[in-house]
């Protein structure tokens, strides 16, 4: 660390306090009868009434499928995980960097290559991010306000940082200074921290998943004490009272967004798709979407010219109630590293359920309906690729000679090693 530095640091740490704080009285609540109410059957009888308002969000044709019901159970359970791990241990004093999105936290919709973790910070904090950089493409960090796990509408990014930009040292690591005004004294890297900012949100994502590799990442806060004193009553009792309402605004957010798609005509077809403005997407990645709607000897040929250059770029799917399509287990995601441009210039992917026995698929593994959903990030270009429904059987004579193919034990192989790249990517 730079003199400098320590010299920041040794005040800050130096001023602080450490007189251990008062542990607050709970706040119990009471019935009509003055019946104290435990935290957590308040939070059991909050999620009562989810199932029910979370089938009432889509149309009679799913509501009524017993598998989509279970389907729908499924995605509050991502929920309720997502928000327990957050419930339990996010501390903008004591703060650190928790999964978010994932396949088992399957919800608002991730993107097969991309790593997400969260850290809670307090308003008005001053952040310590210091670690290891990577080799990934796109690192970036995200400046974000109350999201909509805590008020159910949408989210919009504050600013993002460049992991990527970071100094780093002979042993390729970096040190960085959050707060809302750069110390006079302080000559390392720093990024000014927005008073509003509640959380900092890291997209970490791979093309390559065999070559390249994640940065490694910690954060501390320098202008309270390291140590964490047990948690008040208060403290613990309001997290689990708030669990219910932050799981069913996470759950319902998205679940009815593909029958959304659906009323408004973008069935095999594709739209312009803005995340950034209210959903809180990545500055300068362009994407587009559009259900899909298939039977099982029907394939889509989504062609796209592509652009000349290209920072990243992927295609993904989804359910029916926007849970991203597993992409650890088939072959239902595809990124610039992983498809094939044909000779004429253009990308060309087919969606279906039976494999097509080309490179460039996307298997709706049992979802005969959903989403179709892609990325231009930072590219020269961003078109809006064409849709064509054809018969399965029909694929290879419509793409052009020079379309790599893949045989059954190829693809056998393919998938094997997608897992075992993913699984060995740090998720957790």
């Amino acid at each position: 660390m730079a003199k400098s530095k320590k010299v920041v640091v040794g005040a800050v740490a130096a001023a602080l306090s450490t007189t251990a704080p008062a542990a607050d009285q709970p706040a119990m609540a009471a019935d009509q009868d003055g019946t104290l109410i435990p935290a957590w059957n308040s939070f059991v009888d909050g999620l009562r009434d989810l199932a029910p308002r979370m089938l009432d969000k889509l149309p009679e044709r799913l509501r009524d499928d017993p598998q989509v019901q279970q389907e729908i159970g499924r995605l509050m359970l991502e929920a309720l995980a997502a928000r327990t791990i957050e419930t339990i241990s996010a501390d903008g004093d004591h703060p650190q960097f928790l999964p978010t999105l994932n396949l088992t936290l399957n919800v608002f919709q991730p993107n097969a290559d991309t790593t997400y973790r969260t850290a809670n910070i307090t308003a008005g904090g001053t952040y310590r991010l210091r670690g290891r950089a990577g080799s990934l493409r796109i690192s970036k960090i995200g400046q974000f306000g109350p999201t909509p796990s805590d008020t159910g509408g949408g989210v919009h990014a504050i600013a993002y940082h460049d992991l990527n930009t970071l100094k780093i040292d002979k042993e390729g690591r970096f040190d960085v200074l959050l707060s809302a005004t750069k110390p006079a004294d302080y000559k390392g890297d720093w990024w000014r921290l927005d008073p509003n900012a509640t959380s900092l949100l890291i997209r970490q994502v791979a093309s390559d998943w065999t070559k390249e590799r994640d940065p490694a990442l910690s954060i501390e806060r320098l202008d309270k004490p390291p140590v964490r004193y047990r948690p008040a009553a208060a403290d613990l009792e309001k997290r689990l009272r708030r669990l219910a309402t932050i799981t069913g605004n996470t759950a319902g957010f998205l679940a009815d967004h593909v029958e959304g798609l659906r009323k408004e005509g973008y069935i095999n077809k594709l739209k312009v798709f803005d995340v950034v403005t209210n959903l809180g997407g990545l500055f300068g990645q362009f994407y587009y979407e559009g259900a899909y709607d298939l039977k099982p000897d029907e394939a889509l040929i989504i062609e796209s010219d592509y652009p000349k250059t290209c920072s990243y770029a992927s295609l993904i799917l989804t359910n029916d109630i926007y849970e991203t399509t597993d992409w650890y287990n088939n072959h239902s995601s595809l990124n610039d590293s992983q498809w094939h441009v044909n000779k004429d210039g253009k990308l060309r992917i087919v969606v279906s359920a039976k494999d097509p026995g080309v490179a460039n698929w996307l298997d709706t593994a049992g979802y005969p309906s959903g989403a179709v959903q892609g990325r231009w990030t930072e590219c020269s270009s961003n078109p809006v690729p064409s849709v064509r429904k054809v018969a399965v059987t029909d694929v290879a004579k419509l793409l052009p000679a020079d379309t790599r193919k893949v045989t059954t034990s190829e693809r056998d192989q393919l998938i094997r090693d997608r897992r075992a790249d993913l699984q060995q990517r740090p998720l957790w």
